[in-house]
């Protein structure tokens, strides 16, 4: 597999709503409700372009194939689309964790590697920009993939979608040690 990182641009926000549209999908009827997955597609699980305006988002591509995406912020959101965010609710790399957002894989090439090469590449540019440690709200099926990688998790809770809506997620932790 030829897999190849770039930054995502305001150019791929139509290609990667797609992509998130059929990961979620794909890859979340094994943990959410169809109602559900519909209710988180577009608020929860939608593109961010704070992550695109801060160069944080990466996009995986095979032979110029978008399979995949994710992300780190230095925002305190935590999920979902952009939102009006001031200078005053940016993260701290003495005191926050950064945020990793916005893992998603086509279904088709889900369990390749493509969501663990994405993730160090966040958590290297996370501790590059001095963060000492990582927070994300893993989806169930995402949880699988960060346990994986280290992270720990929290008491899961219910996300409110809107509608009478939520899903399951759980909060995960990830001290960055020197590489």
């Amino acid at each position: 597999m030829n897999l190849v990182l770039r930054r995502a641009t305001s150019d791929d926000v139509p290609a990667l709503e797609t992509l998130i549209a059929e990961s979620a999908r794909g890859l979340g009827l094994r943990d959410y409700s169809p109602t559900q997955i519909e209710a988180a597609i577009g608020t929860a699980w939608a593109v961010d372009r704070h992550l695109i305006q801060d160069g944080g988002l990466w996009i995986a591509e095979v032979s110029g194939e978008l399979v995949g995406c994710g992300g780190w912020s230095r925002r305190r959101a935590v999920a979902g689309a952009s939102t009006t965010v001031s200078e005053t609710d940016m993260l701290s790399p003495s005191n926050d964790a950064a945020r990793i957002r916005g893992f998603f894989v086509l279904p088709r090439w889900a369990r390749r590697g493509i969501g663990t090469v994405l993730l160090k590449k966040c958590e290297g540019e996370a501790r590059a920009a001095g963060f000492h440690s990582l927070e994300l709200l893993a989806t169930l099926p995402g949880e699988r993939l960060y346990a994986s990688r280290g992270y720990a998790s929290g008491e899961p809770y219910e996300f409110p979608l809107g509608h009478g809506q939520s899903n399951t997620v759980i909060p995960m932790r990830k001290l960055l040690h020197d590489p």
